[in-house]
């Protein structure tokens, strides 16, 4: 029987590839034009409508805890679907589709883990150039909702 593989849609960001299993992404769309959504979780951008849903936006650059992403013509929106939630991930540009044997994912290193990162869930070797890092999407929620502004408690 042949080894397993795991299939990630890759991006970039700030000249680094980063992934996310295929089996989470429901598309991905040219950056429409984003409206602002008020009082909303730091991370969050906005929202967009797609064909008729309203589906919030996550700039995964400053979820890195990076500079926001300049406007461009590559720049792309991955909808994906967590938790039985639907959201849009604004990236720096949709890359490939990489499929790779399992014997070639590995676990963060053990210092990130230990210092409490974790963006990343596992990291993919490829030969002769930089790793990519497979985001953890549960991590990514997590950020966006600590993101949120506190909420004032009102006496009255």
């Amino acid at each position: 029987m042949g080894e397993s593989t795991l299939d990630l849609a890759c991006f970039e960001i700030g000249g680094q590839v980063y992934g996310i299993d295929v089996l989470q992404i429901r598309e991905i769309v040219r950056s429409p034009e984003i409206a602002p959504l008020p009082r909303a979780p730091r991370l969050i951008e906005g929202v967009i409508d797609l064909r008729g849903v309203v589906v919030p936006v996550v700039d995964l650059r400053r979820a890195l805890g990076q500079a926001p992403i300049a406007a461009g013509p590559a720049a792309r929106i991955a909808v994906l679907e967590v938790d039985d939630m639907v959201l849009g991930l604004r990236v720096e540009a949709a890359v490939d589709v990489l499929s790779v044997s399992a014997s070639r994912v590995e676990a963060p290193p053990a210092l990130a883990t230990h210092a409490g990162y974790d963006a990343i869930r596992a990291v993919v070797r490829r030969e002769e150039t930089t790793p990519v890092m497979v985001l953890s999407l549960d991590s990514l929620l997590e950020s966006v909702y600590r993101s949120a502004p506190s909420r004032e408690v009102r006496v009255a």
